[in-house]
């Protein structure tokens, strides 16, 4: 026999002899618990009442977080996280749900075996990460104030020069050219939306605290940015802006009576618009979390079929969400830019100004 066949050979009885005795040993273990592919994805992306940092064994090691709820009948509770668990216990009357309507938010537990909502203003993942980029957020721009104000004519350097860059960005190529002449008035908005997406953005992606926090992925928080933009538009726009929304001009008379079909899907569009903002930032951003996390239980769950298939799977699941951090580095700018222009847009289309048209007559 060739040393070639002779090789093949010794490869095949090597991966016999490993194989066969991981069959049986297999075999003769007890049942593990399946992997939850569902439960694993969603449990990182979804907000919960304590933040996960790592494991060490069969240990969780967590930062509590309070909670804060009203009962309808025993009034207000103020306790922290820790009490349930990681979500196993009861505690005064209150658990976290595994139920599928309300999986992961706290219930009441009524005497009579139904379970209610209690009203909750605690400090979740989500709220405590919003107050960490609020904290970041002002120790930048104030830092940065007090130094301009220090040194109101020294050349910018470092961190400060990147920071400037960006703000000059946002003004001359979105603010200015979308608003025009009343830009000065908006600007503070639009350039505090920009860097609190952008900033939310970054602490997304990264795994260890103070990032992780699935933020600008959930849809509550991009509804109230997006509620914030429909009251700069609509509540100081001009009076040509709502004449034009109400009264239609241009448009012949039977498609606005009896029927005012036009100015109907006018104002249906004032309310889409923030609509489109909301879904626009919540799904782009949730779906870059999803992605990588799907790379991720993959590996867990090829290894469950075999631990060498879960090994071979495991280098391109890393190598694939490695791939996806890097593009998601240009998407988290990318979303911040575009919810900025567009804010600008429909801000600029509510500063109408009257039309003053001579009339032709041929």
């Amino acid at each position: 026999m060739s040393n070639r066949v002779i090789k093949n050979w010794q490869v095949i009885f090597l991966l016999l002899f490993i194989l066969i005795p991981s069959a049986f040993a297999n075999a003769n273990a007890e049942p593990e618990k399946k992997f939850d592919a569902g439960k694993f994805i969603f449990g990182h992306i979804r907000d919960d009442y304590s933040w996960h940092i790592t494991s060490v064994g069969e240990h969780e090691l967590s930062i509590p977080l309070p909670v804060i709820i009203k009962s309808q009948s025993r009034g207000w509770f103020v306790f922290m996280s820790t009490k349930f668990n990681h979500g196993k216990d009861v505690y005064l009357g209150f658990k976290i749900s595994q139920d599928k309507a309300h999986i992961g938010k706290i219930m009441e537990m009524l005497p009579d075996g139904s379970e209610v909502r209690p009203f909750d203003i605690s400090i979740t993942k989500n709220v405590f990460s919003l107050l960490i980029s609020v904290i970041i957020l002002c120790w930048i721009f104030l830092s940065m104030a007090k130094t301009y104000k220090a040194k109101p004519i020294s050349a910018p350097g470092g961190f400060r020069a990147a920071m400037e860059v960006l703000v000059l960005f946002i003004l001359d190529e979105v603010i200015k050219p979308c608003i025009g002449k009343d830009y000065a008035r908006y600007t503070p908005y639009l350039l505090t939306v920009f860097f609190f997406i952008l900033l939310n953005n970054v602490l997304g992606i990264i795994p260890i605290f103070p990032g992780g926090a699935n933020v600008t992925g959930n849809i509550a928080i991009t509804l109230v940015l997006a509620v914030c933009t429909f009251v700069m538009v609509n509540v100081f726009a001009t009076k040509e802006y709502w004449r034009e929304i109400f009264l239609v001009p241009g448009v012949p008379t039977w498609l606005k009576l009896p029927i005012p079909l036009m100015p109907m899907l006018e104002f249906m569009g004032i309310l889409t618009k923030p609509v489109a903002l909301m879904i626009r930032l919540f799904a782009n951003m949730l779906a870059g979390h999803m992605i990588t996390l799907v790379f991720m239980a993959l590996i867990f769950i090829f290894g469950s079929v075999s631990p060498f298939i879960g090994a071979g799977v495991g280098v391109f699941s890393v190598l694939f969400a490695i791939c996806m951090n890097v593009l998601e580095l240009l998407v988290i700018f990318i979303q911040a830019y575009v919810f900025t222009l567009l804010s600008a847009v429909f801000i600029g289309l509510s500063r109408v100004e009257p039309h003053h048209e001579e009339a032709h007559h041929h």
